[in-house]
């Protein structure tokens, strides 16, 4: 279906259309960031577990709950990993209005990808 990471990116942005979905999946992925480091510089082996269980505990049920589809990284892990950094770094420099654009774009693209959580007709610009 793809044959690049960035044809990708803009699918798995899509796949996470709402801002709510981006944040939990950013709370989750930094907090287990957060722990594991803690636990990699403080030696408790059992901390380093909660990048994983905190970044897919959180992501997953996001996806079923409030964006209405299957998580991406079910058929792309990798480029789904690598995704999810770029998309917090994005939201982290401010760009979140961007992805929801991105988003928006794609899957006026791929109309086979919208469910009636993620789509919204886009709004008529009216030109003068």
């Amino acid at each position: 279906m793809f044959g690049s990471y960035q044809e990708f990116f803009p699918y798995y942005v899509a796949m996470h259309s709402k801002p709510l979905t981006r944040r939990v999946h950013a709370a989750g992925s930094l907090s287990g960031l957060a722990l594991t480091v803690l636990g990699l510089l403080t030696g408790r082996r059992r901390l380093m577990a909660a990048l994983p269980v905190l970044g897919y505990g959180t992501a997953w049920p996001s996806h079923w709950l409030i964006e209405g589809n299957n998580p991406a990284s079910f058929g792309h892990p990798l480029w789904s990993l690598r995704g999810d950094a770029q998309m917090i770094a994005m939201m982290l420099r401010g760009r979140d209005r961007e992805l929801t654009l991105i988003a928006r774009d794609w899957l006026a693209e791929h109309p086979e990808h919208r469910t009636a959580s993620n789509w919204t007709e886009p709004a008529v610009r009216l030109v003068a």
